[in-house]
């Protein structure tokens, strides 16, 4: 495409001053760079993707609230993380990670595990066994 015909749709990221780099072709028929707040496919599949997310976190929340899994599945989803992402970062197994769901379960853990998981979060233990409504 060429530099006048780079998209500058409006989009989310538009209010962050966010500009993405899209590469176009010049007057002189080169390669080069050019600014664009946004492309209309890209945000409509962005804003979709946002829905998703906050949908999985509502939903996360309301089985917290339900006592049907431990805040750790709301925080995991509350920063757009996976079991495997987030067992990595604590370093811990998969399944250790996942049996700690378990409200039961995540009422026993000890202070050392409690703080992992917090650091991850960057919260306090405090914070990390409830969520705030």
């Amino acid at each position: 495409m060429k530099k006048n015909e780079v998209p500058q749709d409006k989009s989310n990221l538009e209010s962050a001053n966010f500009r993405e780099l899209c590469y176009a072709v010049d007057e002189n028929g080169e390669y080069t760079t050019e600014l664009s707040t946004g492309w209309n496919p890209k945000t409509i599949a962005l804003d979709n993707a946002i829905d998703v997310l906050n949908e999985r976190i509502a939903l996360a929340k309301q089985r917290v609230l339900d006592q049907e899994t431990s805040p750790l599945e709301y925080y995991m989803e509350l920063y757009k993380m996976d079991l495997p992402i987030l067992s990595s970062y604590v370093g811990l197994w998969q399944w250790r990670v996942k049996r700690h769901f378990k409200p039961k379960v995540f009422k026993k853990l000890n202070t050392k595990i409690l703080q992992k998981y917090a650091d991850v979060f960057d919260i306090s233990i405090e914070e990390l066994k409830r969520i705030d409504l």
